[in-house]
């Protein structure tokens, strides 16, 4: 019996089809697309990435994943649903950006350190942007204010968070691994004997190890580049046989009843491709710098299709679907973009010490809201330093029954 395919396997081969047409229609702009995306992966994601790359790999041969899984479990699991080595991938997403964290989710997958579920878990909340470039490639170059910075990193990190913390009710009772150690006495003795033991049963010397790091480092990025590329010319080419400026009017449909500006239409229609491209047009639509900055935290948030595609390259091979990413992003999206609304509608004119002035912001119809989400920042702080004390009273009391033992 003859297995019958599915429509979207139709459809994206008549989109393939259709995007190759394309370019042989307009060679001029596929090769100026091309060349431009080669630029940004040259100049910009290749020497921002690869020393975070190499670096997580040797940090993983030696052991410090074994480390921070042992050490962090009584605060991960009970915030996230997530093994303790959950901890070192959200620390190096966090300082790298997109697509790391997912890499690092990835090969810990396929070593046996997180299981299905938690690590589509982990992957969909701790690939994020970097603070270097929200702070400076989006706040000082593209909208020439480093005071842009806080709302908007404010609103993706309080996103990212939020993310997590509703991703750990998702197949919350089923396929968890075990803990990475279960013998008793003190945290930080038994997270150094657990890097230690992970340092011997890897074995490779530690010329091996950079060399493997390097190569390794190396392949992924020459896959993100292609994509980054490949997106690079589907935007340009989808631009400029005027298919973007006819999907355009679907997004009129979300920013009006928001009460958004509609010039920022241009910004979701490439953001929801690429995000540099999408934040720069945030910044410089002619729409009021409120609208702008929301427009941008949200584009920031979903990230697009191009990194959407090097995630779905990356985890190839482990068994983890893509599905619970892309909800993932769309969920931040819409978190990120709410939360930077309200971090501006709670700081109109001037901002603690640890923040910029933010006197540009517009006050916002809604001023509660904005004390609403500094109550829930507080919330999480302090289930976070409940956590904390919890873990800190569990291993005063292992180290007591030890002792009496």
């Amino acid at each position: 019996m003859p297995v019958r395919e599915s429509p979207l396997t139709h459809l994206l081969v008549a989109a393939v089809v259709g995007l190759v047409l394309a370019m042989v229609v307009y060679p001029e702009t596929a090769f100026a697309a091309a060349v431009a995306g080669l630029k940004v992966w040259w100049d910009v994601v290749f020497p921002a990435l690869l020393p975070f790359f190499i670096g997580a790999q040797i940090l993983m041969a030696l052991g410090v994943v074994h480390f921070m899984g042992v050490l962090m479990e009584p605060f991960m699991r009970p915030l996230f649903n997530v093994p303790g080595t959950g901890a070192f991938v959200v620390a190096v997403g966090l300082a790298s950006g997109y697509p790391l964290g997912a890499v690092i989710t990835a090969r810990m997958r396929r070593q046996g350190l997180l299981s299905k579920t938690e690590a589509e878990r982990l992957m969909s909340f701790s690939n994020t942007a970097d603070p270097l470039f929200m702070a400076g490639a989006v706040a000082v170059g593209m909208f020439s204010t480093a005071s842009v910075a806080g709302p908007i990193m404010a609103g993706h990190y309080l996103g990212a968070l939020a993310t997590g913390l509703a991703l750990r009710f998702w197949r919350g009772g089923s396929d968890r691994s075990e803990a990475l150690d279960g013998e008793e006495g003190w945290l930080l003795a038994r997270a150094w004997r657990a890097m230690v033991r992970a340092r011997r049963e890897d074995g490779r010397p530690f010329g091996q190890v950079l060399g493997d790091a390097v190569r390794d480092s190396i392949n992924t990025l020459l896959l993100v580049g292609g994509l980054i590329i490949l997106m690079s010319v589907v935007i340009q080419v989808l631009d400029r046989a005027g298919i973007l400026t006819a999907v355009g009017g679907l997004f009129l449909l979300v920013l009006h009843p928001l009460g958004l500006d509609p010039s920022l239409t241009r910004s979701l229609i490439s953001g929801l491709f690429e995000l540099t491209l999408g934040t720069q047009a945030a910044a410089q639509a002619p729409a009021p710098l409120f609208d702008r900055l929301v427009i941008a935290g949200a584009v920031i948030a979903w990230s697009g299709l191009s990194v959407h595609a090097q995630v779905a390259a990356i985890i190839q091979g482990t068994g983890l679907s893509i599905g619970p990413y892309i909800a993932a992003r769309a969920f931040h999206a819409v978190a990120a973009g709410a939360l930077t609304a309200l971090w501006m509608a709670w700081f109109p004119v001037a901002a603690p010490a640890f923040l910029p002035a933010l006197a540009w912001a517009a006050p916002g119809p809604l001023p509660w809201l904005g004390r609403l989400v500094a109550g829930a920042f507080h919330f999480l702080v302090a289930v976070g330093a409940l956590a904390a004390v919890a873990a800190v009273t569990q291993l005063l009391r292992a180290r007591a029954a030890s002792g009496l033992r």
